[in-house]
């Protein structure tokens, strides 16, 4: 085989990478949520052959250098068997400003879709909002360019391979970067689903003051203590995802003793440990939701 045939380097293996980005998955798919996993089954769709398979493996490596993602496009560095890394270029075309609008408009006018992209989920039909635009949020084939300068010519090469490996991963912490990688940043949607979002509230709620509330009930609790426990239909837009606390028990530790104790016990020595299983049980049912509504 003549040694300037690319091929005769498929049978090294890649320079090792000390701090590279790898896979959480180790086995199996990559991509934990549902539009991870759509966009892995997007780019095994297009029968890109067994390169994937190769990328993936590179992936889980962590021969992943870096990775930027822009709008509209991904850089990326991925250390293969050469001295120094590979540049990439991943290029998705943007969606239009015209239906980007209609597909803004489309997710503000459902209350769920608002109330899960502000909280920073990805509803699960909101291909639906797309479509009603008149677009797709998941690109096609032809709306994908890339470039690597290894020298293997085939698209993909494992390289470019890896990084839609990373990619998805990335997708799993932060769905908005679908939405960036199709011309729009978070910032941009949110602010857009706000403005869409204030113009249904009625002129006389806008001008009511701060200070006051619309009572939900105005009977005496006394009167409600069989619905305590429930509820409220208020909160089934609400997607809560409670986080560990930077510093545990900072609270506690600003406000000091309790003006009350137990057998001796300050009070505010005995909610640390309380506060932190409550505040892993709110996680784990969180989570569990999560998971549900992915089912």
């Amino acid at each position: 085989m003549m040694p300037g045939y690319w091929g005769y380097y498929e049978t090294r293996k890649p320079i090792e990478v000390e701090d590279g980005i790898k896979a959480k998955s180790r086995r199996g798919a990559i991509g934990e949520k549902w539009w991870s996993k759509r966009w892995v089954a997007l780019l095994e769709s297009f029968k890109m052959g067994a390169r994937l398979g190769r990328g993936r493996s590179y992936a889980r490596k962590g021969q992943v250098v870096s990775i930027d993602v822009q709008k509209g496009l991904v850089r990326s560095q991925v250390q293969g068997v050469m001295s120094q890394p590979y540049d990439i270029e991943i290029r998705l075309a943007s969606i239009s400003d015209d239906h980007w609008e209609k597909a803004v408009d489309a997710m503000a006018s459902k209350a769920i879709f608002a109330a899960k992209l502000l909280s920073g989920e990805m509803p699960k039909d909101i291909e639906e909002a797309f479509v009603d635009a008149g677009c797709s949020l998941f690109p096609k084939k032809k709306d994908i360019k890339t470039d690597c300068s290894c020298p293997d010519w085939a698209d993909p090469c494992k390289h470019i391979a890896a990084v839609y490996y990373i990619l998805a991963e990335k997708f799993d912490e932060d769905p908005f970067l679908i939405f960036k990688l199709r011309g729009r940043t978070k910032e941009e949607i949110v602010e857009a689903l706000r403005e869409r979002r204030a113009s249904t509230i009625p002129e006389d709620e806008v001008e009511a003051p701060e200070d006051e509330s619309p009572p939900l009930d105005e009977r005496p609790l006394e009167e409600r203590i069989d619905r305590f426990w429930e509820l409220g239909d208020e909160l089934d837009l609400v997607a809560p995802r409670p986080r560990p606390p930077e510093v545990p028990g900072a609270v506690l530790k600003r406000l000091g003793d309790a003006p009350v104790s137990i057998d001796g016990a300050n009070l505010a020595s005995c909610l640390p440990r309380a506060y932190e299983v409550a505040g892993r049980a709110a996680r784990d049912m969180a989570a569990k939701n999560r998971n549900l509504d992915l089912i």
